[in-house]
């Protein structure tokens, strides 16, 4: 659960570091690519000096080849692209908390569905009260935390931008269930994050060409070199969370990440506020409400599923 939640600490600093990219380079799609790219661009460093991340290639197209890993299991970068373009395109117009409000929407119903549905390497979840509770008081969590922001910019003509986080938030959830079953096939996390950073960086690389097109290129490059680390810090997400996601299963996960973004969220904005932004004590609560959800949904432990809902 400590691992999820640092995984959550990294989101939330990921968040920070590609929303401002995106608005200076004014191309959220480039800046996309950037993150995407520059992990990629480590973990094949990586692939070159680690005998385990070789293995676990080979391991993977093994699995592949003997139909124990089908081939859509391996597409779970689609879902990391998505994130990452939902940061950098919309938090820079959204703002970070309308942004998580829309991904944990996404994430915390979706994660139920998966773990239902026994997409994860932990097996099919059954939807006990105590999960479905803790993924409520998550959301409850979330909304109370940003009470003060919810107001779109343009008014109901900015519900649009919405949709990007809410799908995002989606996928995220698929995306850590397979994921985790990349990483068991491959007996190596870093290797499962390779695969998903190879599939991210070729759909952003698509739809970064097609935005060139038509709209065009960005207008400059930051000078400052932290704005070009969210590669980096995506990688830490990745891979805490194809380690973890067999032992926790794809709710409890996305309920730990989610009160370690929360945190990371109070931390950045007390140690490094961005400009005009304030700590406030419904941020606090919800902080806190979200741990409270974590716990609620972690009493319910590991069920497998049955007929009804269980107690």
């Amino acid at each position: 659960m400590a691992l999820a939640a640092t995984s959550g600490l990294a989101m939330a600093a990921q968040a920070r570091i590609n929303g401002q990219l995106g608005v200076e380079l004014h191309d959220g799609l480039l800046a996309a690519v950037i993150s995407f790219g520059g992990g990629l661009l480590v973990l094949l460093l990586a692939l070159v000096v680690s005998a385990g991340m070789r293995t676990g290639v080979r391991r993977i197209a093994a699995a592949v080849r003997g139909g124990s890993l089908r081939p859509w299991q391996c597409l779970g970068g689609v879902g990391g692209a998505m994130f990452v373009a939902g940061q950098s395109v919309t938090v820079g117009v959204l703002g970070v908390s309308l942004f998580t409000v829309g991904v944990v929407a996404g994430q915390t119903m979706s994660g139920l569905a998966v773990d239902r549905a026994g997409l994860g390497p932990a097996g099919p979840q059954a939807l006990s009260r105590p999960r479905v509770l803790g993924g409520l008081l998550t959301l409850v969590a979330v909304a109370l935390s940003v009470a003060g922001g919810l107001d779109l910019p343009g008014g109901p003509d900015g519900l649009w931008l919405l949709v990007l986080p809410l799908v995002a938030g989606a996928l995220v959830a698929v995306q850590q269930a397979v994921n985790g079953r990349v990483g068991q096939a491959a007996g190596s996390p870093l290797t499962a994050a390779l695969l998903n950073f190879a599939v991210g960086t070729a759909v952003l690389v698509l739809a970064w060409l097609v935005s060139l097109a038509v709209r065009g290129g960005p207008t400059g490059f930051p000078d400052n070199p932290v704005l070009y680390l969210g590669g980096l810090v995506g990688i830490v997400f990745i891979a805490l969370a194809a380690l973890v996601v067999r032992w926790t299963g794809v709710l409890l996960l996305g309920l730990a990440a989610i009160a370690g973004q929360l945190v990371g969220s109070v931390l950045l904005d007390a140690l490094l506020p961005a400009p005009g932004s304030h700590l406030t004590a419904t941020t606090l609560v919800g902080t806190a409400l979200a741990l409270l959800a974590v716990g609620v949904a972690g009493a319910g432990g590991r069920r497998r599923t049955g007929p009804r809902l269980e107690q």
